[in-house]
């Protein structure tokens, strides 16, 4: 067991693996205790270590696990999980790859792939990589194949490089090609000759085209006041005196002027010439050529007037530093806020949901008792004060996990027409506009909603309960200027008003609108966490919320959101689906035990049968065991290698593919991509009850 010693005999055996592999407890593995090891798997231990190259050994028909140094590296934040670990299960989602190998090898073939294309999961998401493969059948005692070892160089880099090289080639040769072109057609328009004695000029075809002669004129005899006609202007006396420097002195000739074309608009050319002179020193030809300078003149008209503008942009771009600097410690404080959020927010929400899931177990089991029921009830109404205190924080601190589809805003106000009379009062009158054809805009509509009922709850609350408030919707378009300061792109904008004729707010009021915990109102009548979760939902929505006030005159709140191009969402028809379980068996994936056992013992009351997992890699066990399930349900931040969302790439690909319900109190964005669910990802915010619980089962299940 050279390659176990402290001391290594060879160069090569050191590293971190050899003394790994000696601490790992292989009696738990087919391979037995290390000292009961065979010979040649010692030989092949010791080549592995010794290799420069990523090496791993895949012993036994479970592809028992073991690696040099440099596959530790390839391996990332699956080393040194995968030490030991069966190789289905230490990379799940090329399972069936890696059967293939071990089936071939141990067998006695080998294999071999060059740029062999893989998807993994790295950082719980799928990515595209490319690897060179080599497998070869490793011989035990008895000489019969006992093991693979697997030689493994990512070439992804190399394969993206070649690529890039490759279009690079291709777009040299079309600029190649296109600078060839140029260079043909060239820039010359035209050369002439102006016989001074005759006073007759000649020119090309080129020439004569661009002065508009008429086709049929004779190029040996082009009048020359066709010519100056078509000289703009104000051109015509700078050519005159030129042309009359040139005779006198024999100066060369350059001038740049403009030449009026049949469409009316001007073009720039320069004209550039000499004088001949006769032995006597009297001017008789004047040959030259003409140059088209278009494109660099009006170059130089944009420069001059980007010069004339610089004191203005370099102002604004002052302007538009200070302001990103205010953004960026506005979005340090809400990345600090968020980051202690969602810590606050997990534990906070799976402590509730224990607390609610026993509340209803009790309720359940105490029907008939009208103290407890009572109690319960009370105590279920603070849970829910404290899942919405919970979920405002993630609102503000941009990390609530949204559903955004694509609407008309027209739709949404007259769906939520009869919501806001309700929640305002019959004293408080709603007027509201929108254009005959709103464009759609990409929100959670449940968000949306609630921002607007936030925003005219505060507008009620401004007018004491009695006035008017105007919700207006307007098809904008942005520039530059305009939203400089609003953490915006310029473009097409949905912009949502809330306006009332209240008290209104003075300036340091104003400025701490969006603060969170910051309110006016008297203790008890408001956390001071709606406008925080309306200024949240919106900025995690792509667009920018502003408030404007003035004391005595009212408030007027406006909502930016991007312009969506694609098809508006269809409506969702609601149907009245079956509360109780057909005995469809449900995998329960939750590492806190108290919310694992409440949540089985809701669904095992509702009629399913349940299987439990303590983690991710208990659960992908049970599966890669041919455990058949009906739907995973699984929390989404737990401890272990495999994630939620590694239990969802491989149920994806199961034919046919395993429905999963995630469930979580902050999702970290395992699951999300800046917190924007995708429409096939199912969610179960904690805390949640019965009712809830099955009602998305049944719809989960149902799809």
């Amino acid at each position: 067991m050279q390659f176990l010693s402290q001391n290594h005999g060879c160069p090569g055996w050191g590293g971190e693996m050899a003394g790994r592999i000696r601490a790992f407890d292989w009696s738990q593995t087919e391979l037995g205790a290390i000292e009961q090891w065979s010979a040649s798997l010692h030989n092949a231990v010791q080549v592995l270590l010794a290799s420069p190259l990523p090496m791993v050994m895949l012993w036994g028909r479970q592809g028992f696990m073991i690696y040099n140094d440099a596959y530790a590296e390839f391996a990332g934040g699956r080393h040194p999980y995968l030490l030991g670990c069966a190789v289905e299960l230490g990379w799940p989602e090329v399972a069936e790859f890696n059967r293939h190998v071990l089936d071939v090898c141990l067998a006695g073939g080998t294999l071999s792939y060059r740029s062999k294309e893989l998807v993994l999961l790295r950082n719980g998401k799928p990515e595209d990589v490319w690897m060179d493969l080599y497998y070869s059948p490793v011989p035990g005692d008895d000489q019969a194949p006992a093991g693979v070892l697997a030689v493994v160089v990512e070439t992804t880099e190399h394969v993206l490089t070649e690529r890039a090289r490759q279009t690079a080639e291709r777009s040299y040769r079309a600029v190649n090609e296109r600078i060839q072109l140029a260079l043909s057609a060239g820039p010359l328009l035209g050369s002439f000759v102006w016989d001074i004695r005759t006073d007759t000029l000649s020119g090309d075809e080129r020439f004569a085209r661009t002065f508009n002669y008429p086709p049929d004129t004779p190029l040996d005899a082009l009048p020359i006041e066709i010519a100056r006609q078509s000289i703009h202007p104000d051109d015509l006396e700078e050519v005159n005196q030129r042309v009359e420097l040139t005779l006198r002195t024999g100066t060369p000739y350059s001038a740049e002027y403009r030449v009026r074309r049949l469409g009316g608009d001007y073009l720039w050319v320069q004209a550039s010439g000499r004088c001949e002179f006769d032995a006597s020193g009297k001017p008789l030809r004047f040959p030259g050529v003409l140059i088209d300078i278009n494109e660099r003149k009006t170059a130089e008209a944009s420069l001059l007037k980007f010069t004339r503008d610089l004191e203005q942009r370099v102002a604004n771009e002052v302007q538009a530093r200070l302001t990103a600097e205010e953004q960026l410690r506005q979005s340090q404080k809400l990345e600090a806020i968020g980051g202690l959020t969602g810590g606050v927010a997990h534990d906070f929400n799976n402590l509730l949901q224990v607390i609610a899931g026993n509340l209803h177990l009790l309720a359940r089991h105490e029907r008939d008792n009208a103290n407890v029921q009572r109690r319960v009830s009370a105590s279920l109404e603070a849970v829910e004060r404290g899942a919405k205190l919970s979920s405002q924080l993630l609102a503000f601190a941009r990390r609530q996990p949204l559903s955004p589809a694509v609407y008309n805003p027209r739709r949404i106000y007259d769906g939520m027409g009869e919501l806001l009379q309700r929640a305002l009062g019959e004293t408080i009158q709603i007027e509201v506009s929108l254009p005959d054809e709103p464009w759609c805009i990409h929100v959670d509509r449940n968000q949306l909603e609630n921002a607007l009922l936030n925003l005219a709850i505060n507008a009620r609350d401004a007018m004491h309960g009695e006035g008017t408030i105007r919700l207006i919707g307007e098809n904008i378009v942005l520039d530059e200027s305009s939203c400089v300061g609003k953490g915006i792109p310029a473009g097409d904008y949905v912009r949502l008003s809330v306006i009332d004729r209240g008290v209104g707010m003075p300036p340091d009021v104003l400025n701490q609108v969006f603060e969170p915990f910051f309110t006016t109102k008297t203790d008890g009548q408001g956390t001071g966490l709606g406008l925080s979760m309306v200024f949240g939902f919106v900025k995690q929505s792509g667009g920018h919320i502003e408030i404007s006030s003035s004391l005595g005159e009212g408030t007027r709140a406006q909502m930016y959101f991007p312009r969506s191009l694609q098809p508006e969402a269809g409506e969702e028809a609601q149907h009245d689906l079956l509360q109780l379980g057909g005995q469809e068996m449900i995998l329960v994936v939750e590492d806190n035990e108290e919310v694992r056992g409440a949540s089985v013992e809701l669904l095992e009351q509702s009629g399913y049968r349940t299987l439990t997992a303590a983690n991710g890699d208990e659960a992908m066990k049970l599966l890669l065991e041919g455990r058949a399930v009906d739907l995973i349900f699984t929390d989404v931040v737990m401890p272990g290698l495999i994630k939620s969302s590694d239990l969802a790439a491989w149920a994806k690909v199961q034919s046919p593919p395993v429905p999963v319900l995630f469930t979580s109190g902050h999702t970290r964005d395992i699951i999300s991509r800046d917190h924007q669910l995708s429409p096939d990802t199912h969610l179960l915010s904690k805390p949640y009850g019965p009712d809830a619980l099955t009602r998305m089962v049944r719809t989960v299940l149902g799809r």
